[in-house]
This record gives C-alpha cells, sequence and structure tokens, in this order.
C-alpha cells in the first residue's frame, strides 16, 4: 500500500503573556503612587470590576528586547501527558503536551522554588512535587495552595515540527505572576471607624481572603488587623528554620500592600465582636463598623500547668523572636523538648546540630502514634535517635527546677532553668525548654459576639466558610468544617495548605458567589532531610498498608479501616493516589 501524505499545516498555540509583577504595579499604583487613605463611602455601596472594566494591554512589551523567542524541542520529543524542562539562554520554562496541545509556563513553583518537572501533570494542572500547590497549565494560576502566586504563561507555536516558545525575560527571571488586582476607588467621604471588609487575623488565611477580594474586583476599602507587629508571615518556618529573622519570611511587602490598598493593622488585638451592630472594640478601647468580617485568627499554643512554667527560658513558638531566642539559649547547652508534635519534632530536629544535647519528652510511647501510626512512628523515631536525640516517653513533666543564681556578666544569655523533673523520677539538664504539647483556638473574644463556638472553641462553619451570623465567615485553624470526601464531617484541619484554601473561599463568598470547599488537606514536613508528605484526613484509622522500605523512610502508607480495606486491595492502592492526583 502506498500514497503520499501531504505534511500538515502548522499549528499555533497562542497563550497570553502575562505582565510582569514590577510592570502591572506600575500601572497600577494609586493616583497620589501610595495606598488609599482610609478610604470607605459609608454611604456606598460595594463595586465590582466587570471584564470589560479591566484594564487590559494587549501588547504589554514594548520593548523587544525584553523578549526572547527559542526552539526547544522536535514536536514527536514529547508524548501526551509528558512535561519538559527547557532552556531559552535567559532562563527556563516548563513544555507540557496533553491533548495534543502544548503549553509553556514558569518551571518552578513560586512558593519555594520546587521543580515542577518533578511534580504531576494530571487533569490540566501540575501539582508541586514537596508541597502539593497546583497550577492550571492553560492559565498559569495557582488553584490549590499553599502560596500566593501563579506561574507566568509564555507563547507557544509550531513550525515545521518545530516547538517555539516565545517569553519575557522578566518573566523567565521571575518565575512567578501575581493576579491582576483592583484598587481602592473610594476616596472621599470615609472614616477611619468603618471598613468593608474586616479581616481579624493575619496568617495564611486573612492574607489570602484580603488578596482574593482584590483579584476578584473589589474595590472597597479591606482592613487586616493582627495582634502581632509584623506583617503576614510564614510561621510555619519558625520551627523549621529558626534562625530567620522576621523581614526574611514576610509573605508580602509594605509595598505590595500601600500597592493594593490593603490596610494592615498591626499591635491591634480585637477583644471584643457585637455581630448585632457589626461593631468590633480593640483592645486600646477604639471602635471599628464593618460589612462583611472574617475570624482568621490562627490559635495560641498550650502551656504547662506545673511549678517553674513561668521561668524566662520556657518557650512556646510563636513568634520570630521565640525562635531566636530559643536557639540562641540552646547553641552549646542543653535543651528539652516537650511534646512531639510537629513542631516539637521539628524544633528537635533543627537543635540537634547546635546544642550539646535534645531531649524530647512525650505522653505516649512513639511519637506521631495516632496521625501516622506505630510503624511510621517507631521509624521516625528512630530516625531522630540516630541523630543524637534523646526521647522520654510515657512520661510527663512533673517541674521546672530553677537554678539558684546565675553570674552577673552573663545574665543576658544564661536562663534561670536549671532542670526539667519528669513524673517517672528523671531529672534532665536543661538550659533551654520548648513546650510544644498542642494549640487552642483563639476564640475567646468571641463569646458574647453572638458567633456560635463549640465546646472545644472551634467555630463551626458550612461549606462557604460561613458560620451561623450570615455576615460573619471563618478559616483556619479556628474552624470546623465539612470535608466533602468523608460525607461531610465536621474536622478541624489546621494545615498550612488550608488556611490558604478556606481564606480564599471565605473571600468568594463574602462576595456572594456561593462557592463551595471542595478540596484534599495537605501537609508536609522535613526533619534531617528527609520529606514527609500527608494527604487526606486520616481520623479514626485502624490499619495502614506499607508499600516501599519504610526503614530507609522510602514509602507509601495508605490509612484505612478494615470495613474498606476489602474494597481496595493492594495492587489497587496505587490507582488511589492517582486518583488524588
Amino acid at each position: 500500500m502506498g500514497g503520499c501524505f501531504s505534511k500538515p499545516k502548522p499549528v499555533e498555540v497562542k497563550v497570553e503573556v502575562v505582565l510582569p509583577e514590577k510592570e502591572r504595579e506600575k500601572e497600577e499604583m494609586s493616583p497620589n503612587g501610595k495606598a488609599s487613605p482610609l478610604a470607605y463611602k459609608a454611604n456606598g455601596t460595594t463595586r465590582h470590576y466587570h471584564h470589560e472594566e479591566r484594564p487590559i494591554n494587549l501588547n504589554p512589551y514594548t520593548n523587544p528586547k525584553d523578549m526572547v523567542e527559542a526552539s526547544v524541542c522536535h514536536v514527536k520529543d514529547l508524548e501526551n501527558g509528558q512535561m519538559r524542562e527547557v532552556d531559552l539562554g535567559c532562563g527556563k520554562a516548563l513544555l507540557i503536551k496533553q491533548n495534543g496541545e502544548y503549553y509553556a509556563m514558569g518551571h518552578k513553583c513560586p512558593h519555594y522554588g520546587a521543580p515542577l518537572v518533578k511534580g504531576v501533570l494530571s487533569r490540566g494542572r501540575v501539582r508541586c512535587p514537596w508541597h502539593g500547590a497546583c497550577f492550571n497549565i492553560v492559565t498559569g494560576d495557582i488553584e490549590d495552595f499553599p502560596g500566593l502566586d501563579g506561574l507566568p504563561k509564555f507563547q507557544v507555536k509550531i513550525e515545521k515540527e518545530r516547538v517555539y516558545i516565545r517569553a519575557s525575560k522578566q518573566a523567565l527571571q521571575s518565575q512567578r505572576r501575581t493576579k491582576v488586582m483592583a484598587k481602592c476607588i473610594a476616596l472621599s467621604n470615609y472614616s477611619t471607624a468603618i471598613t468593608n471588609m474586616l479581616i481579624i487575623g493575619a496568617g495564611p488565611a486573612g492574607l489570602v481572603c484580603a488578596e482574593t477580594l482584590r483579584q476578584e474586583g473589589f474595590s472597597d476599602r479591606i482592613v487586616i488587623c493582627t495582634s502581632e507587629k509584623y506583617l503576614p508571615y510564614d510561621r510555619s518556618k519558625l520551627s523549621k528554620s529558626m534562625d530567620s529573622q522576621a523581614e526574611q519570611i514576610l509573605l508580602r511587602s509594605k509595598e505590595f500592600f500601600h500597592t493594593y490598598d490593603i490596610e494592615v493593622l498591626t499591635e491591634s488585638q480585637v477583644v471584643n465582636v457585637d455581630t448585632k451592630s457589626k461593631m468590633v472594640v480593640f483592645k486600646d478601647g477604639f471602635r471599628m463598623e464593618y460589612n462583611k468580617l472574617l475570624i482568621a485568627t490562627g490559635s495560641t499554643p498550650k502551656t504547662l500547668t506545673c511549678k517553674g512554667k513561668e521561668l524566662d527560658n520556657v518557650f512556646t513558638i510563636r513568634t520570630p523572636e521565640d525562635a531566636n531566642r530559643v536557639v540562641k539559649l540552646a547553641t552549646s547547652r542543653n535543651a528539652v523538648i516537650v511534646g512531639a508534635s510537629f513542631l516539637g519534632m521539628e524544633v528537635a530536629a533543627y537543635l540537634c546540630e547546635k546544642a550539646h544535647s535534645v531531649s524530647v519528652v512525650e505522653l505516649e510511647n512513639i511519637p506521631f502514634k495516632k496521625f501516622f501510626g506505630e510503624k511510621v512512628g517507631l521509624a521516625i523515631m528512630k530516625l531522630f535517635e540516630s541523630n543524637r536525640v534523646k526521647f522520654y516517653m510515657q512520661t510527663e513533666v512533673s517541674e521546672l527546677r530553677e537554678q539558684e543564681g546565675k553570674p552577673a556578666k552573663e545574665s543576658s544569655i544564661i536562663s534561670e532553668l536549671k532542670e526539667v523533673v519528669l513524673k517517672s523520677g528523671k531529672v534532665l539538664r536543661a538550659d533551654v525548654c520548648v513546650i510544644g504539647i498542642g494549640a487552642s483556638p483563639t476564640t475567646g473574644f468571641l463569646k458574647q459576639s453572638g458567633v456560635t463556638i463549640d465546646s472545644k472553641g472551634y467555630i463551626p462553619v458550612n461549606k462557604m466558610m460561613q458560620t451561623n451570623v450570615p455576615s460573619v465567615f471563618a478559616a483556619g485553624d479556628v474552624v470546623t468544617f465539612p470535608l466533602t470526601f468523608r460525607n461531610n464531617k465536621k474536622v478541624n484541619v489546621p494545615h498550612w495548605q488550608m488556611a490558604h484554601m478556606q481564606g480564599r473561599i471565605a473571600a468568594l463568598n463574602m462576595l456572594a458567589q456561593g462557592t463551595e470547599i471542595n478540596t484534599i488537606p495537605y501537609l508536609w514536613t522535613a526533619m534531617f532531610g528527609k520529606s514527609i508528605r500527608y494527604a487526606g484526613n486520616g481520623e479514626g484509622f485502624d490499619d495502614v498498608i506499607i508499600q516501599g522500605d519504610i526503614e530507609e523512610l522510602k514509602f507509601v502508607a495508605f490509612y484505612t479501616r478494615r470495613a474498606v480495606r476489602s474494597l481496595y486491595p493492594n495492587s489497587k492502592m496505587t490507582s488511589l493516589v492517582d486518583q488524588w492526583r
């Protein structure tokens, strides 16, 4: 059989190249080049941009010198469902082929720079290999968290069976893209005591909520208030990188908040909320009215109740100063960690190379037993023991014993703690003690507010992150919410990723968009170079199926109930992971 086949016509796939953040910020500054003042039209209404009102620049790159175009591969070099990291000379891009179409985008996750080519491509999204963030391959938008920015998108074209990518040099170098945001337009008739959207809490839930409001075109006043003295920062770093200074872990710069007219009131603690009058009262007596309220106050670390708990060098890690001082006091000295929680174990792992000794005291017999099960918990425990961490299990602290005196000239670094006395009778030498025994939701200020709080202090919300009060929403560590894949059982998931997602869902519904939360909880931790990633919600598991080498910590564990296990024999477990992806 023979014949002559004509060459197919070249197909050009064009994707919008998004204006880099620096250039966009120049265009979107307020008229005076600064953030809008405290501006809210008391008798006005919330204004949303229509699509035709948004500023559009069809050719944002007026300087052709900023552009680069390169042939990156032959069309046959990539199969459907494959990704490849390609070099354009002045930077790299991620080339993707799915359903016969080619896409190009930033090759690094904007969160912490993970190489996305090592991630997973599925259902039109790329999932970060480190922390699970997902990016839409068509738009570059972030669709699951953690992280705040999307990816830059690049033009792709096919000519003579070669794949070409055209991109901005700036976008290649930045590897991140912030969505177009609205600005506050109500520049008159305002009062410092009135805001449209009030967010209590400057963690990831509060920040993502504020950014989402602006991304969706909300152009009235937004105020974030926090009891801390810093702009929103990455608190998860405090136990993983304890030397970090606050300015090193800020989630957004001061200029960012100015540019997008998001006001952050630091050292401003709310002590009372009146949902009937829509009024909050601050610790200094200042009052502020709101239209919609988000409660995202996070959690407060639990403390010991024993004698000596008030000593200066006994810490709960809550602020950068706490973490920094622990490192200083522990260097070449003796550190005791009370509680084999995620925070406690991360602190122990960080300090083991700095301290003379590190001891962990825990009520359970195996770390993470309730969360990971005995086998995984024991493997992690052995990893720590091989790195000189000493465990004292199935016991509690009965006393934190103070030393009788301290040299005057060393008083700034020598603490008052001398020993940690355990109920088992063991006495541990200690120059610093870190408490990591869990946390409680920070909701005490809501007792007279009218917002429902359950017996454990959590705020029950629906799938739209709405409380029992229609104008009040809540997100992050403080809530219990219906988890879809667990038949809408109300759960509390105090994870960094979940707080991001809940903040976004809350914002969409504060704008009456009727969006329900439907995401898979995901967390990660890193200890001694080993990364542990956990997807799902294993509350109530009674069986753990291990695939791989648990001794080498190269394994996958499936947490199941025996009643369900018969439906999914071992040979089908891997397909469940693919479904989650």
